[in-house]
């Protein structure tokens, strides 16, 4: 289970930071995302990387 917990929260770390850069337009990929210069993806990006280093940190419990 520590380590499912743990590649989960990984993974939903590095898909949350994605979603910030993209919302942000800081990673404008790929071009004919929707999800590029739409602020509130960058909040939903936030919150799932928030949540990703939740699962990390009780993988680590």
């Amino acid at each position: 289970m520590r380590g499912f917990l743990l590649v989960a929260g990984l993974f939903a770390t590095a898909l949350g930071l994605l979603w910030i850069g993209q919302g942000t337009g800081t990673v404008p990929w790929p071009r004919s995302s929707f999800m590029v210069n739409q602020l509130h993806w960058a909040g939903y990006g936030a919150a799932m990387a928030g949540f990703g280093l939740v699962l990390i940190w009780q993988s680590n419990q």
